[in-house]
C-alpha cells in the first residue's frame, strides 16, 4: 500500500509543504507506505514535444522522469498532488511534471496498454491561495482532472483553501486538521488494511511481475499486490513487456524490488514462490504457495507468451480460491 505526495511548491516549510506533510502522515498512521517527491529540487526537464511517446511509449529525455518518477506513479495506490495558486494553475515545476506524464497518457490512449491499477488508484488534490477569489482553484481542478486521468488514477476529491499566504497560515485554519483527517481516512478507505500478497521470484524481472499485474488488475480493489525478487534485478525483462502488451497490461515502468523489500510492514498473508527457493523466508502465518515455473528470462517471445498464458490461468485459480 503506497502513496506518493508530489510537492509543487518551491517554498520549504512553506503552507502546501506543512498541508502536504500533515495529509501523508495521516495516510501513514492508517498503515500506507509514504513517499514525498520534492519536485521543485529534482530534475524535470520540460517536455520538449519531441513526440516519441506517441509512437515509441518512452520519452528519450534523460532525468528523473525517466529515471525513477514514472515508476514511483506506477507502483502507487495513492497520488496526492500539493501545489500553491500560481495564476490560477500549480507551480511552473509540477506542470514540468505533469506535462512530461503525456508519455504515460499516449500508452494509454495511443499504444492501447494500460496499467493493471487503474481500476484502483485515487488521486487527490491539495491547494493553496492567496486571495478569496470565487475561481481560485478552477485551473488547478482541471489540470488535476486530467493529469489523474492520464496517470490512470480516479480523481477521489480535493482540499483547497483560500486567503492563505503568509507561512504557517495554513496550521491556522480552524477546520484545516479536522478536514485532512476525514479526507485522508476516505481517500484510504478500502485500500488500507488489505491483505498483502507477494509473488516472488529470482530476479522479479518476468514471473513474478507478471504474476502482480495479473493479480492487481483482477482483485486489487481486495487485495494489496506487490511482487518481488530474492535477487532483483536492475530491469524487467523487455520481452515480458512485450507479451503482457499483448493482453492491453503496461509494465514498461515496472521496477524490480527485493524480497526484503516487500516483506517489510506489515507480513504478508500469501507469498507465491515461482523458484527462488530455499531463499524465500519461512513465514510460519503466511500461506505459501510455489509455482515452480520455468524462467523466462533470455527466452523469445513464444516461450515468454506461454508462461504468461500459464501464470494468468494460475492467478485466476488463486484468486476463485483465495478468502479475499
Amino acid at each position: 500500500m503506497r502513496a506518493i505526495g508530489l510537492l509543487g511548491s518551491p517554498r520549504k516549510k512553506g503552507n502546501t509543504d506543512l498541508l502536504l506533510s500533515l495529509f501523508m502522515e495521516r495516510l501513514a498512521q492508517m498503515g500506507m507506505e509514504i513517499q514525498t517527491i520534492d519536485v521543485c529540487r529534482r530534475n524535470i526537464e520540460p517536455c520538449k514535444e519531441l513526440t516519441v511517446c506517441e509512437t515509441k511509449g518512452t520519452c528519450p529525455i534523460d532525468d528523473d522522469m525517466s529515471r525513477e518518477i514514472y515508476g514511483l506513479l506506477r507502483a502507487a495506490d495513492i497520488v496526492v498532488l500539493a501545489s500553491p495558486v500560481f495564476f490560477y494553475g500549480v507551480s511552473a515545476q509540477l506542470k514540468a511534471l505533469i506535462d512530461r506524464c503525456q508519455t504515460l497518457w499516449a500508452r494509454k490512449h495511443l499504444l492501447k496498454i494500460n496499467d493493471p491499477a487503474h481500476g484502483f488508484r485515487r488521486g487527490f488534490l491539495l491547494s493553496v491561495g492567496a486571495t478569496r477569489g470565487k475561481q481560485l482553484f478552477d485551473g488547478i481542478h482541471l489540470t488535476a482532472k486530467y493529469f489523474f486521468e492520464g496517470v490512470a488514477a480516479n480523481y477521489a476529491g480535493s482540499l483547497t483553501y483560500r486567503h492563505i499566504e503568509k507561512r504557517g497560515d495554513i496550521l491556522q485554519h480552524p477546520t484545516m486538521a479536522e478536514d485532512v483527517a476525514a479526507a485522508a481516512a476516505q481517500l484510504a478507505d478500502g485500500l488500507a488494511g488489505r491483505p498483502k500478497v507477494i509473488f516472488a521470484c529470482r530476479e522479479n524481472a518476468g514471473r513474478s511481475q507478471m504474476a502482480a499485474a495479473f493479480a492487481r488488475l483482477h482483485a486489487g480493489q481486495k487485495l494489496d499486490v506487490t511482487s518481488a525478487g530474492s535477487q532483483p534485478a536492475d530491469k524487467v525483462n523487455p520481452v515480458m513487456v512485450a507479451a503482457m502488451a499483448e493482453k492491453g497490461i503496461d509494465l514498461g515502468f515496472a521496477v524490480p524490488q527485493s524480497l526484503e523489500r516487500a516483506l517489510a510492514g506489515s507480513p504478508p498473508a500469501a507469498l507465491v514462490t515461482m523458484g527462488c527457493g530455499e531463499q524465500c523466508p519461512v513465514l510460519p502465518d503466511t500461506l505459501r504457495l510455489d509455482w515452480n515455473l520455468p524462467d523466462p528470462a533470455g527466452k523469445d517471445i513464444d516461450f515468454v507468451r506461454e508462461v504468461r498464458d500459464t501464470i494468468e490461468q494460475k492467478v485466476t485459480d488463486f484468486l476463485n480460491t483465495y478468502p479475499h
